[in-house]
């Protein structure tokens, strides 16, 4: 269903183009038709979404606005069309390459300041940064803290490395494999925390992830748990005595999750803001 018409100008031709995207999306099955045509219109018009009754579209408006619905259609993910994505009190620059990052992981972050609010100047790693947005969020909300962001895939590294520079928060980057850091890090960070890929080989995902987002931010072996492992054991390598380690996983690998962490001290399993399984925490 086209979205575009001439003479698209006035306040009643824009509800009309408005209702005719959130028919082409929801014929598509996109879960939330309404927001995501507001969003993409908020972002051709270059308007907040609550201003959108008010205003006035051009012909060509109405023709990249009916490009944006249609690849929204074929499911590419919304936040790859307008470019960025809110998280926390950070708008991040995401695309092709970047694992775009979730609300849930809001609560992960959450966690990890609670663990470090008492030190002045905590170390920090990030592994499986991504786009970087765990690491940016604590550098922000804990401006002592000395942080580093470690990503395997330059494509993610790149998004991370721009979204490092917009900010201008103190945050490091280094591009190479988890297992790769500096062994003179070892026994001195504070907190390690990650949000590594926990997906099982095989299971199904929506279109917008299995079709755009990066494998490598994803896949994780038979169990989902392969990435996991590692980054365990490269926490418990880095970490200092008392050290603690926060790392997301699957809503149903909870259990699993907390059970490689075995040695481990007060390891629990928490909950996001919808009572799911989330992430471990656990301290060296």
């Amino acid at each position: 269903m086209s979205v575009t018409g001439p003479g698209m100008t006035g306040c009643r031709d824009a509800a009309a183009v408005l209702a005719a995207a959130v028919r082409r999306l929801t014929e598509a099955g996109v879960d939330s038709p309404r927001a995501d045509a507001e969003q993409l219109a908020a972002y051709v018009l270059g308007v907040p979404r609550g201003r959108l009754v008010l205003a006035a579209w051009s012909p060509a408006d109405v023709e990249r606005f009916g490009e944006l619905v249609a690849r929204r259609a074929a499911r590419v993910p919304l936040q790859y069309l307008v470019g960025t994505v809110g998280f926390r009190h950070l708008g991040l620059a995401v695309g092709p390459g970047a694992f775009v990052p979730r609300p849930e992981t809001e609560s992960v972050v959450e966690a990890a300041l609670g663990l470090i609010a008492a030190v002045s100047h905590p170390r920090v790693v990030d592994l499986c940064t991504g786009s970087g947005a765990i690491a940016l969020a604590v550098a922000q909300e804990h401006p002592g803290a000395e942080v580093l962001a470690v990503e395997a895939d330059p494509r993610a590294a790149g998004w991370a490395r721009r979204n490092i520079g917009a900010t201008g928060l103190p945050v490091r980057l280094l591009v190479g494999r988890i297992e790769d850091i500096p062994a003179d890090m070892d026994g001195f960070v504070d907190l390690v925390v990650s949000n590594p890929p926990y997906v099982a080989d095989g299971e199904a995902l929506p279109p917008e992830v299995a079709r755009y987002e990066p494998v490598s931010a994803l896949y994780a072996g038979v169990d989902g748990l392969d990435a996991l492992r590692v980054v365990q054991r490269v926490a418990r390598r880095l970490l200092r005595p008392g050290g603690s380690a926060v790392v997301e996983h699957g809503d149903r690998q909870g259990p699993a999750a907390a059970d490689l962490f075995a040695g481990w001290e007060d390891v629990v399993i928490h909950q996001d803001l919808a009572g799911r399984d989330r992430y471990v925490t656990a301290r060296r």
